[in-house]
């Protein structure tokens, strides 16, 4: 089409729309667009025992971008909440244990939404996005039949021994929380050539310049959900199950069949044990494993034990 044959036409369809009528009655009602509110950023937001300013421009506007960014994304922040209720019992005392503040255990919420099965692109897994060859350097067995990445004991645990050893590096948590997502090397580096002490005060990629704040808007949110808008009610929060605790040292030849044999499903056995990844068990080593069978009870809504870990959490 030439340039004059396409004018003609774009004039044509110019005047086809102005024929078009149009009208709009003046008894119709006007629907006003939901409104929308910013959420408050404070002025400081104190974070492992430490207060930190929001003051200087470059805090607030990054703490405000990331707080209104989770507050609006309605279904991760609501799921995290909900599983929270599930797995902070196990996993906040086990931060107590080693001695880790707990509100790095919102450092799990961000980085997988609680979710069990969390599985990034880059093959990062479980509630604390290990990779494989971290996994493995502070101690958790990665392999194709189990990955304990996803067992929500072990990998806390092992979350803990990086956390420890991060800031027994850098002496603050904010840089033991960045070089979680960054890496302890890089960190290191950066922190060194531009001459600062803390990871709030370095230039860094945008994901992990931003890493420190989602989880300073994690903590905010979590601990006062109805500020931000979300209304729970208990019972639409998760419950933690109920386990007996079958011990395994032997091979297992067929998971579905031992299900079976325990009173279970093969299903039921993985949703509740995410770290078993294939359908049999060589164990030549004879390490001996826990494998967690739920209670009848505890497996449905109207006879398991209701319990609220936050009463922050629910309206």
């Amino acid at each position: 089409m030439t340039h004059r044959n396409l004018a003609t036409f774009i004039l044509v369809l110019s005047g086809i729309a102005c024929a078009i009528p149009f009208h709009l009655s003046a008894n119709e009602p006007v629907v006003a667009p939901a409104v929308v509110k910013n959420p408050v950023t404070p002025k400081k937001v104190k974070f492992a025992g430490r207060e930190i300013d929001l003051d200087r421009v470059d805090m607030f506007e990054r703490m405000d971008r990331e707080l209104t960014a989770m507050a609006y994304t309605h279904g991760n922040t609501l799921l995290t909440i909900k599983r929270a209720n599930r797995y902070f019992p196990v996993m906040v005392p086990i931060l107590k244990a080693n001695h880790i503040p707990t509100d790095l255990i919102y450092l799990a919420c961000i980085e997988s939404s609680l979710n069990p099965r969390a599985l990034s692109s880059a093959k990062a897994a479980g509630f604390w996005q290990f990779m494989p060859t971290t996994a493995r350097e502070y101690g958790l067995e990665v392999n194709e039949y189990v990955d304990e990445r996803y067992h929500p004991v072990k990998s806390t645990e092992a979350a803990c021994r990086y956390l420890r050893n991060a800031y027994d590096k850098y002496g603050n948590w904010e840089s033991a929380a960045a070089s979680y997502n960054g890496g302890m090397g890089r960190i290191s580096s950066e922190l060194a050539s531009q001459q600062a002490d803390s990871a709030y005060d370095l230039y860094l990629a945008d994901e992990t310049s931003r890493y420190m704040f989602r989880l300073l808007a994690m903590k905010m949110i979590m601990e006062h959900p109805s500020r931000y808008g979300f209304h729970i009610t208990a019972d639409q929060l998760y419950q933690p199950l109920e386990y007996t605790t079958v011990e395994v040292s032997e091979p297992v030849e067929d998971w579905p069949a031992w299900a079976q044999e325990h009173g279970t499903t093969y299903m039921i056995l993985r949703d509740n044990n995410p770290w078993i990844r294939a359908k049999s068990l060589p164990n030549k080593s004879g390490k001996t494993y826990q494998v967690l069978i739920p209670t009848e009870k505890s497996m449905h809504r109207s006879t398991q034990h209701h319990h609220t870990y936050s009463h922050d959490w629910i309206r």
